[in-house]
């Protein structure tokens, strides 16, 4: 028996997701209708009791319109179990022939959009999608899929993975406090170094200045993590064109989070106790996290 149907509530738990279908699938027609309703259609394995149709029946007809050229994953019901997660969701094509979407990653996500779990699946063992119709199917989420343990079974949304180049996250007071062009500045630079290595967070330098009072370096903060990632304390070590650590120290900061596959420019200043030397060749330099202060 599917989850939903061992709950005392049956109700939608989940999120509606929607992308093209030029996106999925380089799939587009042309039309001038504005919305799309669709029809159940329940898979030919799917030999469910009258009663459980009508639950489907009646979540599906709570769901929105679609537009045209869309393909959307309406979240239904989420349940846990001792070999992972159990999704079900509504598959909904707006196209007005069927589709058959093949092998693709899904992402199941939290409240936040932090990832819960990814799970490549092979959608080609549905067969076809009908036009204009919204399928249901369970999607199990194995253990060794799972990148949190707890996580809340409402607020959750199931959706394709679209691989999104690697992008400039500001802090709110950068936000504001840069003009356009400095932004288009940074967004270059992003551009040109290429992403981090998957699952890696590093640091880049971007600019360094010294005077008789600190020595200030602006970093690049840089993600290649599938989950926004929360900083509170970073020991930094700046290094000069000698290799000499010219200035160490501790950070502590306020709430700060650095998205999924983003970079964050932030500037670190080093007092006249952090510094180390004297004298320091900046013509080249280099910043590290180190793991053990002294």
């Amino acid at each position: 028996m599917l989850s939903i149907f061992r709950k005392k509530e049956q109700k939608k738990t989940g999120n509606d997701t929607t992308i093209s279908s030029e996106e999925l699938m380089n799939v587009k027609e042309e039309t001038n209708e504005t919305e799309i309703k669709t029809v159940l259609s329940f898979h030919p394995t799917w030999n469910l009791p009258m009663e459980q149709q009508y639950v489907f029946r009646f979540l599906h007809n709570e769901l929105p319109p679609l537009q045209p050229n869309q393909i959307s994953i309406a979240g239904v019901d989420l349940a846990k179990a001792e070999n992972g997660i159990e999704v079900t969701a509504f598959l909904r094509n707006s196209l007005q022939k069927p589709i058959m979407i093949n092998e693709t990653p899904l992402l199941l996500l939290d409240k936040e959009q932090n990832v819960i779990a990814r799970e490549v699946f092979d959608l080609g063992k549905l067969g076809n999608i009908p036009e204009r119709s919204s399928m249901p199917w369970v999607f199990h989420f194995p253990l060794h899929s799972l990148r949190q343990q707890e996580f809340s079974e409402e607020g959750w949304t199931l959706a394709f993975e679209l691989k999104k180049p690697h992008s400039l996250d500001l802090h709110e007071s950068w936000e504001t406090g840069l003009s356009e062009g400095d932004k288009g500045k940074l967004q270059a630079i992003i551009d040109r170094v290429g992403e981090p290595n998957k699952g890696e967070v590093n640091f880049m330098g971007i600019s360094i200045a010294h005077n008789e009072e600190n020595l200030t370096v602006t970093l690049l903060i840089r993600n290649g993590t599938e989950q926004n990632i929360h900083l509170h304390q970073i020991p930094l070590a700046v290094k000069d064109a000698s290799k000499n650590i010219i200035a160490q120290g501790a950070f502590t900061l306020d709430d700060f989070i650095v998205k999924a596959n983003t970079s964050k420019p932030w500037t670190f200043i080093f007092p006249s106790s952090f510094i180390k030397a004297e004298e320091m060749d900046l013509s080249r330099w280099s910043v590290e996290v180190i793991q053990n202060e002294q």
